[in-house]
């Protein structure tokens, strides 16, 4: 190998998982339905009070084999009636935390909970991408200050 691989070699970044939970497994949170989910997003107020009827706003909540909450990962935020998700955004969150499910949540900003043919094809593109990775996606749950729709309620999951 000449010298000018070897360099080129040396400078190439080191890549490290770090998995450092901070909470306990005994403390994580059991979410199974929908109604808990998006109780615990108002509650909580994972989608900002201020900005939920402005902009939309896509997050995942990422579980382990006993449906226990390991964490909520902001994927991205966009404009008022659209935002940009990257799939392999969402699976890196996925694998760094070692999720073996997921719960996709998004809201509209319109107030109205029905899910749009985009929001169909974007859940089919990352049920399909968690597939090849046997994670599994649980729901896709659409919210709104008042109200939500759950794929998984309607059967659509």
């Amino acid at each position: 190998m000449n010298d000018k691989i070897k360099n080129e070699v040396l400078t190439v970044c080191d890549v490290k998982i770090n998995y450092c939970p901070k909470v306990k497994p005994s403390e994580r949170p059991v979410l199974k339905k929908s109604a808990d989910i998006y109780k615990m997003l108002i509650d909580r107020c994972v989608f900002p009070p201020e900005t939920i009827e402005y902009k939309e706003y896509f997050k995942i909540i990422l579980f382990n084999q006993a449906c226990k909450v390991l964490g909520i990962s902001h994927i991205s935020e966009g404009g008022t009636n659209q935002v940009l998700v990257d799939i392999k955004h969402i699976m890196q969150a996925a694998i760094l935390s070692n999720a073996t499910g997921m719960t996709l949540c998004h809201n509209h900003p319109s107030g109205n909970c029905n899910p749009s043919h985009q929001d169909d094809l974007i859940t089919k593109k990352i049920k399909d991408a968690c597939n090849i990775m046997d994670i599994t996606v649980l729901d896709h749950i659409i919210i709104s200050p008042e109200n939500y729709y759950s794929y998984a309620d309607e059967g659509r999951i």
